[in-house]
Order: structure tokens, then sequence, then C-alpha cells
């Protein structure tokens, strides 16, 4: 083999070290690449990770957003990441990866926090990367500078998520040493900031379609409801406030319903059994005791963000447990029907979507409440259609049989109305009696089957008898006119309706409804009610017109009966207006001679104590003194019972004198308080005359704003005294039964202003007045007190003079040994005026 000369080894050798070197070159660069292709392998794969856990949770970003803090940190060679989301005006803290137990709960008590408190928003509010290349400098946030000395970092980076040109939140990754981060790892975290937000849009757009499906199921199940409840509204409001209560998350959800001024709850999706029978307990209430009916009566709904800040809904809430309120109206035609109520356990303002939800429950309450109505409406217009035709068939088919068809009417009355009871009442000749009835216990039957019925106020019938037209009475309790006689019998009925039958304009009967419970008469039911009223007219006159066909001859006959029946009682009328005048002669014709009987009889009573004084001087033996003793203490004893009865029999004369008169002094404008207090001073200073021991309190009790009242002066002060009279008689008769000392007797005098009337009251602490003599206390002549001391015609007078000449009302409450009170109501202005001209 040839040797190599020295130069061409050399070259040799440069060769081999060329390629050694290039081939290290080559490996570096093969090394660098494979790093390379490692991290953007680990890049991908982050990124796929996240778009695998974005594809795995559609609803929910909380898994992306751990997913995305972790895949930061590692391959941002970070020391922590946090992800922040804005919800509302807060900015959450919605994933981090763990540093240590002080600075992990450090970091999650900061949050959340108020989008202005936070000062890195405003650095990326407008899409700009932000860093901080050491904690420690002077330009950074002292907030960023206690959480990087907390947390145990000395850099970070900040990255927005940004949405159609919007932050909607922020990733942040921090290092432990200073420095910037190079631009690719800036990049990458723009990357997985992106990857953020469409994790944010997927969730919003998942959870927008499930709601809207969501609304549109419980849309379809409330409408499935109201299909299957054509005629009752209650199964739509219970599925509404569930329905509203499951989508809205809340604590729970009423429907109230707005019925005569006051709030009723209709339907609520139960809780605890305490706080449910609070809830059930606070309604119905008034609409000035209800201030959602005052926030949403324009038709907007009303939020209550914390409910202890209103003391209106304070203590419900605490009951329920709840926190804050979401009130939308039930509008109809302008006009709210009633509200819901959605509440939940958290403070805070319900979101927009959650607000328009509601008001889509409420505008299908609506609808539900106008189906229900129209549904019914129908409904009772075939019934009545029905019902009319039926009755209208029986008049035909018993134009001869009257009563047939008055069963029929009451009857269809009562089912049609919802009336428990019904009676219809007509007039024969004169009077009027029960000619049916349906619904009554037979005990009542029986009762009244005997009674003529009188055209008067204090009975229903009588009163729509009297006033020939439509009597409601919505609550007889409350009616101060209705006599309760019968009640008890009758089942106590609270609701009563009464339709007079005309003819002509003149009533010939009454067609009355009752109700057990407080419920008023719908406007329809009323018109319901007129109707059959005129078809019982309407088979009365063919009754009527039937009879006077067949029996012409015998109808002149009872017409000409009837001519002298007005004739007597023509007779009878001029009998008893002469009856006044005739009592006064009588009583003036009385007075004298009955003056000389008291008189003689108390100069007789004299004369045996003279006789006595004659015969003393007088020898008699024992035995004719005795008989003579005994004989004139006889005759003084009979005197003075005819003195005494004597007396009383001159007080009846007065007080007939005084009940016979008409009039009553001068009529006009009169001051009540001061007839009252002068009232109240002059029977005590009388009775004080009388017995100087005598001693009564006086409580005086007289509203200023009672005023005046045309009336007769001196007959209401004849009436006050009268009765302040026998309130002083009564605590006296009760002390002296009880002893001196233990009791003390009060007189009190009343006045308040009632508006078109006065109310006056005389109240005293006295013996009280027994049921049996109450029933009779206005009947003349009528007393209970000893013979001398009552004539029994006070009570009368006074009532005739209240009722009858100022048209008021008398009534007396009282409980035997404790006290009476007697109540006067007096028009301010009577009907003497009208009468008078």
């Amino acid at each position: 083999m040839p040797r190599l000369s020295r130069h061409s080894a050399g070259m040799r050798m440069t060769a081999l070290a060329t390629d050694a070197a290039g081939i290290d070159e080559l490996k570096r660069q093969l090394q660098s690449a494979a790093a390379e292709n490692a991290r953007l392998r680990d890049r991908q794969n982050a990124s796929a990770e996240i778009l695998r856990t974005i594809a795995a949770s559609p609803s929910d970003a909380r898994p992306v957003f751990a997913a995305i803090a972790s895949s930061s940190k590692r391959l941002l060679g970070g020391f922590s990441a946090t992800v922040l989301q804005f919800i509302g005006d807060e900015l959450h803290l919605v994933a981090f990866t763990p540093t240590s137990p002080e600075g992990d709960e450090g970091l999650k008590a900061s949050f959340p926090r108020r989008i202005e408190d936070f000062p890195t928003f405003a650095l990326v509010r407008g899409g700009e990367t932000i860093q901080f290349p050491d904690c420690e400098a002077s330009d950074v946030p002292e907030l960023n500078r206690d959480l990087a000395r907390l947390r145990g970092f000395r850099s970070v980076l900040f990255m927005p998520l940004m949405n159609r040109g919007t932050a909607v939140g922020m990733i942040s990754v921090t290092r432990t040493e200073t420095g910037a981060f190079a631009p690719d790892l800036v990049e990458l975290l723009q990357t997985f900031a992106d990857q953020a937000v469409i994790a944010i849009e997927n969730a919003r757009l998942f959870n927008e379609t499930r709601e809207t499906l969501e609304r549109q199921t419980a849309t379809a199940d409330i409408l499935r409801v109201m299909a299957a409840s054509p005629s009752d509204v209650q199964p739509v409001f219970d599925a509404i406030a569930a329905n509203a209560n499951r989508l809205i998350g809340g604590f729970s959800t009423a429907v109230l319903r707005y019925i005569d001024g006051a709030a009723h709850l209709a339907a609520f999706t139960p809780g605890d059994p305490a706080g449910d029978r609070v809830l059930q307990e606070s309604f119905p209430v008034p609409f000035a005791q209800f201030p959602a009916y005052q926030l949403t009566a324009n038709g907007e709904s009303a939020e209550l963000p914390d409910t202890e800040i209103e003391p209106a809904a304070r203590d419900i809430a605490r009951a329920r447990g709840f926190r804050s309120m979401l009130f939308t109206p039930l509008m109809s035609e302008g006009e709210a029907k009633g509200v819901i109520i959605a509440t939940r356990r958290t403070t805070g303002a319900f979101t927009e979507h959650h607000v328009r939800l509601l008001q889509t429950f409420a505008d299908q309450a609506v609808i539900a409440i106008k189906n229900v109505r129209l549904f019914n409406a129908t409904k009772e217009a075939l019934e009545r259609q029905t019902a009319t035709a039926e009755v209208l068939k029986v008049i035909s088919r018993s134009a001869f049989n009257l009563q047939a068809v008055l069963d029929t009417l009451v009857e269809s009355a009562a089912r049609l109305c919802e009336a428990d009871m019904a009676a219809i009442t007509r007039r024969s000749g004169e009077v009027y009696y029960r000619a049916g009835s349906y619904g009554f216990p037979r005990e009542f039957a029986d009762y009244v089957k005997d009674i003529r019925v009188k055209p008067e106020r204090r009975t229903i019938t009588g009163r729509t008898l009297l006033e020939g037209r439509i009597v409601h009475v919505h609550d007889v309790l409350a009616d101060p006119e209705y006599d309760f006689e019968g009640q008890q019998l009758s089942g106590n009925p609270r609701t009563f309706l009464g339709v007079p039958l005309l003819r002509e304009g003149m009533p010939i009967g009454a067609l009355t409804l009752t109700r057990s419970i407080m419920r008023p008469f719908t406007d329809s039911q009323i018109g319901l009610l007129s109707t059959f009223a005129d078809q019982a007219v309407i088979a009365i006159e063919n009754a009527r017109l039937f009879d006077e066909v067949q029996a012409r001859t015998r109808e002149l006959s009872k017409s000409l009966d009837d001519l002298r029946a007005a004739q007597d009682r023509l007779i009878q009328t001029e009998k008893l207006a002469s009856l006044g005048q005739l009592t006064a002669g009588i009583a003036h014709e009385i007075k004298n001679p009955l003056n000389f009987v008291n008189n003689f009889a108390a100069l007789s009573a004299e004369l045996t104590d003279e006789l006595n004084e004659v015969l003393a001087p007088t020898s008699l033996s024992d035995e004719v003194r005795s008989e003579v003793d005994e004989l004139t203490g006889m005759l003084k004893d009979n005197l003075q019972k005819v003195v005494q009865h004597g007396k009383r029999a001159d007080s009846i004369v007065k007080n007939m004198l005084l009940h016979s008169r008409e009039g009553g002094g001068e009529y006009g404008l009169s001051d009540v308080n001061a007839l009252v207090g002068e009232s109240l001073n002059l029977a005590y200073h009388g009775a004080r005359a009388e017995k100087p021991q005598f001693d009564v309190t006086l409580k005086r009790d007289l509203d200023p704003a009672a005023g005046f009242a045309n009336l007769f002066p001196q007959e209401i002060s004849r009436v006050l005294l009268n009765l302040i009279s026998n309130g002083f008689y009564a605590v006296a008769k009760r002390q002296a039964e009880s002893g001196a000392g233990t009791f003390e007797p009060v007189v009190t005098a009343t006045t308040r202003d009632r508006g078109d009337v006065i109310e006056i009251r005389i109240r005293d602490n006295g013996t009280g007045i027994p049921d049996d003599v109450k029933a009779k206390m206005f009947n003349p002549f009528f007393t209970t007190k000893p013979a001398g001391e009552g004539t029994g015609l006070g009570l009368s007078m006074s009532h005739d003079i209240i009722v009858k000449q100022h048209g008021g009302t008398i009534d007396v409450a009282t409980e035997p040994g404790k006290f009476t009170e007697f109540t006067i109501l007096l028009p301010r202005k009577s009907g003497f005026a009208d009468n008078k001209g």
C-alpha cells in the first residue's frame, strides 16, 4: 500500500474532524427538533384534552377551566395558574392550581370581588395582555402584590378572555422567578384563553337551549293541564307554581289571585309544614297590607334582592327560610288579577331570563283564568237555557198545577245559583205566605208554614217585598236590621239574596236564596234569579188568569168581599187615627176625679190620726180601745195604699198625655253632645235632690265629631233623662244588694260619629235586665219596678220618639248582674223635614 505524504495525511485528518463536528451539529439540531416536536406535541395534547373536556361537559365550563389552569401551569412552566370569570358585576374564581393550604385559602377568600375593585380588570378589559415581571415593583397594584406574597410568586401573566369584543374573564399564570414570559408562551396562553371562551359560549348556548326546551316542555305541560281542566283553574295554578320553581331553581313559588280587594293564596310549592302554615295563615290579606300589589300594579315585575331590608316581608321570609323575592303580576286588560312570587334562599337580583320566564308563566295563568271563565260562562249559559226550558216546559204542562211550577223553580234556582236553600213567597189577597221551599231543615219548614210574611225590614223576604227591588245581604251578622228569630232553625244562613216578583211594577211575591257561609252571589247569579222570578210571575199570572176564566162569579163575589174588607179597614184606620185624641180626652177626664181621690185619701189618712187624738181622752174599755185602734190602723193603711196607687194612676195619666201628644217642641239643628251633657247633669242633680245620699260615678266619652242633627231637642232630652234615670235606679239597686264599700256605681254616656247617623250609648254597671223582661221592655205599661216607682211608659215613649218620630233605632245589650247598655242611632237628617213639606 503506498504511503501518503504528510501533507495528504493532514488534509485527511482535517476532513475527518470536519465531518465529526457536522455530525454533532446535526445531532444537536435533531435533539432540538425532537424537543420542539415534543413541546408542540405536548401543547397539541393539552389542547386536545381541553377540547375533549369541552365536548364531555357541554353544560358546565368548570371542568374545562380546571384543565386549562393545569395545562397553563405545566406548559408555561408556571408556579400556579388561575381562571377568573365575570358573572354579573363580580369576578369569580372558577379554577386554580394549588400551592399551599395557606395560599390557597387566601386566594379563595379574595373572591368573589366586585369588578371595579379589581385593578387588573381595568388593564385587560380592552383585550390587552398584561405582565408583571416583578410583583414587588412599585407600579404593581397593591392587591396583586399582596396576592403574590401570599401565594409565593414573583412574576405573573394576565390573559383576558374576550368574547365578541367584551372581556368575560381572565387567565393568570405565575412564576417564582422574576422576568417576562416569552412571546410563544404568551401565544400559548392566548390559545388556552380562546378555548376557555369557547367553553363558556358552549355552556351558555347549551344551557340556553336546555332552558328553552325545559320552558317549552313546561309550557306544554301547563297546556295539557289546561286542556284537562277546562272548568277548574286550580290544577293549572299548581302546575305553574311547580314548573316555575323548578326552572328558576327557587326555594318556593306561590300564585296569588286578587279577589274583592284582597290577595288570596291560590297555589304554592310546599316547604316545611311550619313554614307552610305561616304562608297559608298570612292570606287573604287586603291590598293596603300587601306591598306587592302596589309594586306590580303597573304591570311590571319587581324584585326584593334581600328580604331583611323590607319589614313587610321579613317575618314571613324568616319563617319560610328565603332571602330574595321576584314578583310578576297577572295582567288582563290592563288590570292586575293576581301575582306570581318566586323566592330563593340566597340574596341578590334575579337574572333577566328568570324574569322573562316568570312572565311567561304569568301570561299562561291569565290565559287559564280566561279559559275557565269563558268555559264556565258557556256552561252556565247552557245550564240556564236548559233550566229555563225545563221550567217553561213545566209551565206549559202544568198550567193548572202552580205548585209543581214553583217547586221546580226554587230547586232549579238553588242548584244553578249555588245556593244552599231557596224559598218562594207569594201574595194571596193582602197577605204573603211561603209557597215553596228547597233545602231548608224540616223543623224550619214546619215553623214557617203557618207564618204570614210581612213587608218589613227585619227579614230579607219582608225587605224585598217592602222595597220592591233586589236585596243582597252579604252577611246578616253585620246587618243591624235583621231579626235572628228562627235563624238557628233555618240552619244559620249568612248570605241572602231576594228578588221581587213584580207585576206592573208592584211586588206580588219574592224569590229568596241563602248560603250557609258568607259568600256573596255573583252578578250572573243575580241575573239568573231575576229570570226565574219573571218565570214565576208568568206562572202565577197564568194560574190567576185561568182561575179568573173558570170562576168569574166566584171572583166577582170575592171582589165584593174585598171591597167590604177594604171598607172595614178604612173604618178601622179612622178609628186608629182618632185613638190618640180619644186617649188624650180620657186621660183629661180621668185626671180630675183621680186628683179628688188622691187628695181625699190623703186627707182621710190625716183624719184617722185626728180621730185617734179625739178618742184619746175618752174613757173606753181596753177591748173597745184595742178594736178602735185596730180599725183606725187598718183604715189608715188602706188609705195609704189608695194614695200610693192613686199616685201611680196619676203618673200613668200624665204619661198617657205625653204618649198621645204630637210634636215635641221646636224642630231644628241641635248639638247632640250638648244635649247628652245637659241630660246627664240634670238627671244626676235630680237624683241627688230626691236622695241626697245617692252617689254615682259619671263618665263622659263624647266624640267632638258627633256634631249636630235635626231633631226635637226636648223629646231627645226626655229619652236621655229616662235612660240615665233607669241607669241610676239599676246601679242603686245593685249597690244596695252588694252592700256599702263593695261596689262602685258607674253610668257612662258615649257619643260617636257614624257618618249619616250619630250613635249615643248610655251604659250602667247595675243589675242588668233578664231575658224575659228584655223581650217586653218597650211594651206600654210594662214595668218591673215596685208600685209607685214606674209606669211602664218611659221606654215605650223613648222607643216611639227615637223610632217613629226621628226615624232612628234603639237597642239594648245587657247581662244580668253586670251591665245594661242602650244604643241609639239618630239620623242627622230625619224624614220629618221632608214630611213637613
